[in-house]
């Protein structure tokens, strides 16, 4: 309360509802009508907020003041309501309130639409924004100055006045406060110049993180463009050296062109002048063989005569010779036919000597199977002595059927254990898939737990092998022991209880979560929730009403009912979070939910998309209700039933308990089986005894009849040796008379063959004479005829040779026009004349030169024609690579002289802003004996894009500076540092105004003072912009200025209404109660 003897101004938010009612009221001058014409407020800062079925509001009017703006009132009457009027009418997003999603969740239950009201102050006529918010499709309705327009024309608006409500650090609402420590250097650099900077700083430094991205490009194209062009210039010196030689070898392939054009020349003169030479040799030649042929021709007739006679008797000697060979091809004829008629008398002997070793066999078996009949008979006396066995061997056989029964009756009965036994392990392995299946579901909600929260898995696991060492019950973190019954609850027991409390441990004994405590926190350094269940289990506690009184409004069970959990984490979660006492409704509860609300006992309950709360007033009875959206389950939409669980695997125990008896009971079978094998071997050995010894007499007698019988086949089947002697004597005749026969006819050819060999010699005799004197003549004539034959042969050969050369020379001279690419008629050119007089005329010159050039052709291998085109094209790519690079060049120095100056212009002011705000943040934390810092941090001055806002602080002087992070402060430490960062920022003055919402909640009184005292000394300057400060509490015998505005927020049936509040009435009940104490 301000002191009673200081100047009063009131302002005030007028309010009224049926069901609840906000009001806030101004300690502080006068009421004002909303206009610009105090000086004090800068531009863009608000003058009125207009509120009307928003939130907790029926219909309020709140008139700040230019400077600080202190909104007081208890949770749940609407504080943070006016900040997000603030928000929402100011075209902000509902994520930047971190509320509702939709914005048709934040007009006041009940009602259709809500209307926001913003009056801004503007040189040259405020300006007026209205928002009208359907809850019907979440659309909204704007106005600028009294004229419909769209939220673009509002959000251009509100930027051109500097207002930046998605700027934490210009407004900082409840639910981001503990986003501020979270910030990143480089987001907290952006807010900040985005909220005090000139408006040009924050392009500035955009225009450098481009400047600097197209350096980047620009830097990286010209390291490509000069490596590439390099490498270029290398490739082309390398190739130098081959263009070079392939220049040099191509003069000598030039040459060798040459020579081998003129080669052919060479090749048909030459061929010309043989050809000359050989016509004279062949005219001599023909002139000698006339001469010789007329010295030769009278021998040569008489030789001619001799020829004629020979030929005839030629002609007989070679029909004697065809005839001898006839006759002597049938003279081996009849040899060959002798040789086989001594080979089948042969025969016919050999077929004798064998009947009789036949006969000499027969005799010898004759003899042994009589003597093998008299040992069987002998043996046969020996066993008829012995007594009948027959009498025994029945007694074994019927012990052998009744042990093939028992035996029958074992398998039988293992056939059925094994059947059991098989149907176990089906039901066993179907048991185990089960099981697998829910301790994936388990170990997917642990996955869960070590992604959100590392610590309390790596707890987990201590506990697991240290389980041990706790007298009562211990319980893992309730996420992974709550089991939902049905996925669709899921969602309802999550948002129902904290994240905090579904990752604790629950324990029995409260000894035992000391001891837990201080092995995973103090000794391990985790960070991990603990619970103690209370002493006297609440988990079987009744609910205020049946359910079935509640079904009527659309409710179908307690919260207690949608989950299973043990009796320790049950009993807590009754105790603290009342879940046997929390309804769930579908949207026939959503439909009737103004109804439901009137109940009794109803503190919280569930619809299918909402959670409701209700609260009643002690005094008034009055009721008022508060809303927010059931998210989608994250961790217990994974749901496991504990009973099936459990019997599932007591069904498994019985299943191993069962298959052990049947593993028991086949043993025992197997051994009764084994006992029933030994009895039946020694029963069949000694029935194979006693039947060999019946059946040894019956098998003698058998064996001396069939000796017997084979005996006398024997004596019957005998051979007639001198009937077969007889048969042989007659065969050997028979093939001798055929012997004779064929004698005769080889005697008759012998005779043919002499005479006809006879008359051959007389005709070779007449033949040699005539031969002798041939011989004699032609030995007369041979000289003068092997002269003649040379000289003939010498006329053809010259002859063919001329022929040749001939042909030759027209195809040579042909092939020396068609290689010098000349015309059948045309002449040697004078050009190619000029070029063969310089170069050899012979052809062993010409080849010599030839091989010569070609040698040295050879040795530049590895070359071709592309080789120089690559060569030359590269050089024209080369020069374009130049040309660009220089341009890229040009390009990067005039880029690295715009970021210079980009740079200057922002860099010195931003340096001289962050000392500013650093100068005032040191001595807020040397005012509260505390050290604190804030300066500009980059880590390569190059990189705009890193460059940040570092704020370190210190605390404690035996501790150092240490960067503000979300995690190594505590939370009311942050609050402290983030708030001064603010007000550190307030003198600069750069934004209208600056809300923040709650922040002293984690505050020491002795914080909480300082730092209040901080932000009336800073927000009350003139020279500040205007300054929302939400709490719901303030300390005692706090300092407060004139300008500050203190707006106290009231929530109940009974608020007067606005045109009904006296102030001055008020401030004199006030000091009467004062003085009355």
């Amino acid at each position: 309360m301000v002191e009673p003897n200081k100047r009063q101004r009131l302002s005030q938010v007028s309010s009224s509802s049926q069901t609840s009612a906000s009001a806030a009221n101004t300690v502080k001058g006068s009421q004002r009508n909303g206009t610009a014409g105090d000086g004090r407020f800068v531009e863009g800062s608000i003058l009125r907020i207009t509120m009307k079925n928003f939130l907790t509001y029926d219909y309020s009017v709140v008139y700040p003041g230019p400077n600080l703006n202190m909104i007081v009132g208890a949770n749940g009457t609407g504080k943070s309501s006016i900040v997000c009027a603030i928000c929402l009418g100011l075209a902000g997003k509902t994520a930047i309130l971190g509320r509702g999603d939709k914005v048709g969740l934040y007009v006041k239950r009940g009602c259709n639409k809500g209307f926001i009201e913003i009056e801004l102050c503007k040189t040259g006529g405020n300006v007026v924004i209205n928002r009208e918010i359907h809850v019907e499709n979440n659309q909204s309705l704007w106005m600028l100055n009294g004229r419909h327009c769209n939220q673009k024309t509002v959000e251009e608006e509100v930027k051109a006045l500097r207002i930046q409500v998605n700027n934490l650090c210009q407004f900082l609402p409840q639910e981001k406060v503990g986003e501020f420590a979270k910030m990143s250097k480089i987001e907290l650099l952006e807010a900040t110049e985005k909220s005090v900077g000139p408006p040009e700083m924050y392009e500035y430094h955009c225009e450098l993180k481009n400047f600097r991205n197209k350096e980047r490009e620009l830097e990286n194209v010209v390291k490509e463009k000069a490596s590439f062009l390099e490498k270029a210039k290398q490739r082309n010196e390398r190739n130098k050296h081959d263009v070079n030689r392939y220049y040099e070898k191509k003069r000598h392939l030039d040459v060798i062109e040459l020579l081998e054009k003129k080669k052919p020349w060479v090749e048909y003169e030459t061929t010309r002048k043989e050809l000359e030479g050989v016509k004279r040799e062949r005219d001599e030649a023909k002139r000698q063989l006339a001469a010789l042929k007329q010295a030769q021709a009278p021998m040569l007739r008489k030789i001619q005569q001799i020829d004629n006679q020979l030929k005839p008797t030629e002609a007989q000697i070679k029909a004697k010779t065809a005839a001898i060979k006839e006759a002597s091809n049938k003279c081996k004829q009849k040899q060959d036919q002798l040789d086989r008629k001594h080979k089948e008398i042969e025969d016919i002997k050999q077929t004798l000597r064998l009947k009789q070793m036949e006969k000499e066999d027969h005799q010898k078996r004759i003899s042994n199977t009589r003597r093998t009949i008299d040992d069987l008979k002998a043996e046969l006396a020996k066993v008829g002595d012995q007594p009948d066995v027959t009498p025994r061997i029945n007694a074994i056989n019927v012990e052998l059927r009744r042990i093939q029964e028992d035996r029958a009756k074992i398998e039988g009965e293992k056939a059925d254990l094994r059947r059991e036994k098989d149907h176990l392990c089906a039901e066993s392995r179907m048991l185990e898939r089960k099981l697998n299946d829910m301790n994936n579901m388990m170990n997917a909600k642990e996955e869960k737990l070590r992604g959100r929260h590392r610590d309390t898995h790596t707890a987990l696991q201590w506990l697991r092998k240290n389980r041990h060492q706790f007298a009562g019950n211990v319980h893992e973190p309730m996420m992974l022991v709550i089991n939902v019954r049905d996925h669709r609850f899921a969602k309802f027991v999550e948002n129902h209880i904290s994240f905090h409390d579904l990752r604790a441990f629950v324990f029995q004994r409260k000894d035992d979560m000391e001891k837990f405590m201080t092995e995973v926190r103090d000794k391990m350094n985790l960070k991990v929730n603990s619970i103690s269940a209370p002493e006297e289990s609440c988990s079987k506690r009744q609910p205020s009403r049946n359910i079935e009184s509640l079904k009527r409004f659309g409710f179908f069970t307690y919260l207690r009912e949608m989950f299973d959990a043990p009796d320790e984490v049950m009993s807590y979660l009754c105790h603290q979070y009342k879940v046997h006492d929390v309804p769930v409704g579908n949207e026939q509860t959503k439909a009737m939910i103004k109804t439901v609300i009137e109940e009794p006992y109803l503190r919280v309950l569930y619809t299918t998309e909402e959670r409701y709360t209700v609260k009643r007033s002690f005094y008034s009875n009055k009721i008022s209700t508060s809303n927010s959206a059931v998210h989608p389950s994250q961790y217990l939409i994974i749901t496991v039933d504990a009973e099936e669980k459990r019997q599932l695997e007591q069904q498994m125990k019985a299943c191993e308990l069962r298959s052990q008896d049947i593993d028991e009971r086949m043993k025992a079978l197997q051994r009764e089986a084994a006992a029933l094998d030994r009895r039946d071997n020694e029963l069949l050995s000694e029935k194979k005894r006693l039947s060999e010894l019946k059946g040894k007499k019956r098998q003698l007698e058998q064996k001396i009849s069939t000796k017997q019988d084979s005996l006398r086949q024997m004596e019957h089947s005998g051979i007639d040796l001198k009937k077969i002697e007889q048969e042989t004597k007659e065969k050997i005749a028979s093939v001798n008379s055929q012997k004779v026969a064929i004698v005769s006819a080889f005697m008759a050819q012998m005779k043919l063959r002499a005479k006809l060999t006879m008359e051959k010699v007389y005709l070779a005799l007449e033949t040699v004479g005539l031969t002798a004197e041939k011989s004699k003549l032609e030995n007369d004539c041979r000289e003068g005829a092997s002269e003649l034959k040379t000289t003939d042969q010498k006329c053809n050969r010259l002859e063919q040779r001329k022929v040749q050369l001939t042909e030759h020379c027209k195809g040579l001279l042909k092939r020396a026009k068609s290689i010098c690419r000349m015309q059948l008629d045309e002449s040697l050119p004078e050009d190619l004349r000029n070029a063969f007089s310089k170069l050899p005329d012979t052809l062993d010159e010409i080849d010599a030169m030839l091989n010569e050039e070609r040698s040295r052709a050879e040795c530049f291998t590895g070359l071709s024609e592309s080789v120089v085109d690559e060569y030359n094209r590269r050089e024209q790519e080369i020069k374009h690579l130049e040309k660009e690079l220089e341009d890229k060049s040009n390009a990067l120095n005039a880029y690295r002289q715009n970021i210079s100056e980009a740079k200057e212009r922002w860099l010195n002011p931003l340096k001289q802003l962050v000392e500013q705000i650093n100068d005032k943040f040191s001595d807020f934390f040397r005012s509260m004996q505390c050290a604190g810092e804030v300066d500009l941090h980059a880590e390569n001055e190059e990189e705009y894009d890193k460059y940040g806002i570092r704020i370190r602080v210190k605390f404690h002087s035996s501790t150092q500076l240490h960067e503000l992070t979300a995690y190594h402060q505590s939370g009311g430490e942050r609050s402290v540092s983030t708030m001064l960062y603010l007000m550190a920022l307030q003198e600069l003055n750069r934004c209208p105004f600056r809300v923040v919402d709650e922040i002293n909640q984690g505050m020491d009184p002795v914080n909480e003072r300082r730092v209040f005292d901080i932000v009336v000394r800073t927000a009350c300057k003139e020279t500040t912009s205007q300054y929302f400060f939400i709490t719901p509490k303030l300390l005692q015998n706090l300092q407060y200025a004139e300008e500050m505005t203190i707006l106290c927020v009231h929530n109940g049936a009974h608020m007067l209404p606005p045109n009904q509040w006296d102030e001055k009435t008020f401030i004199r009940r006030c000091l009467q109660r004062k003085a009355q104490a």
